[in-house]
């Protein structure tokens, strides 16, 4: 009997140990202040309960003074956030393809309505072609949140994508990381998914990205559901919002 309760005794100061730990780890000021922002559009706001973004820029390491590319970012769901973290001593690079520009202009437009003005002074915006895509150098992250699936699709021309993952080891200063945030595909669909269904098997993101000489270093589960079955699209109304997405984090080496 004394044995049992010594046992319950030390799991119990484990527990109690693990949790203050737990704790320590939730989501920094400098982010839960940034998705808190009032200048955040309401539309964004009802988004967080979908896209944790406390949560997953937690994972990501993101802070202030950091230089961030955000790749292909939509309407700026993530680049305003961005913005407020890295503060004044930081950058936010909005790099919108012109061929994502020329699918839907409403994305840009949105974007240029807010980087540079008084809320979001550190955020420019560039459209280059993704076949010949400048990215600034010496950053320290380049993130790219549900479109790497898009860079197979037909609209944006079948781009190289060693060439492109290329760029963006280029772009990064040693050590700097690169994020990649999609929809899943079924396991070994490789890129078939891309244009149908707009997803990409999370395998076929990892072989490209390491083939451009990047080392995986980890991913989150924030985002992941187990019982999206991967059969379909992502703007299906039994689906969207709540696909099962991945998180992966590469890095590029210190030498």
């Amino acid at each position: 009997m004394k044995r049992h309760r010594l046992m319950a005794a030390v799991a119990l100061l484990a527990v109690s140990t693990y949790l203050p730990l737990k704790a320590a780890s939730e989501v920094p000021s400098y982010i839960a202040a940034a998705v808190a922002d009032s200048a955040r559009p309401a539309d964004e706001k009802a988004q967080d309960v979908h896209r944790k973004p406390g949560q997953v820029l937690a994972f990501v390491g993101i802070k202030p003074g950091d230089k961030v590319v955000d790749l292909m970012p939509g309407a700026g769901y993530y680049t305003r956030i961005f913005s407020k973290i890295v503060g004044p001593h930081g950058a936010v690079y909005a790099v919108q393809p012109v061929e994502m520009d020329k699918v839907n202009p409403s994305r840009l437009k949105s974007l240029r309505s807010f980087a540079g003005n008084a809320d979001y002074p550190n955020v420019t915006v560039s459209v280059p072609p993704i076949a010949n895509m400048q990215l600034p150098k010496g950053v320290d992250i380049v993130w790219t949140s549900q479109n790497y699936h898009d860079l197979h699709d037909p609209f944006m021309g079948s781009p190289n994508m060693l060439r492109i993952n290329k760029a963006i080891y280029d772009a990064l200063k040693p050590g700097g990381l690169y994020i990649v945030l999609d929809h899943a595909a079924a396991a070994g669909t490789g890129v078939t998914k891309t244009n149908d269904l707009h997803r990409i098997d999370p395998a076929a993101v990892k072989a490209e990205v390491t083939a451009a000489g990047f080392q995986f270093v980890g991913e989150s589960e924030v985002l992941r559901n187990p019982a999206d079955d991967h059969t379909l699209a992502i703007f299906n109304p039994k689906i969207k919002g709540e696909t099962d997405k991945f998180i992966y984090k590469f890095r590029k080496p210190l030498q």
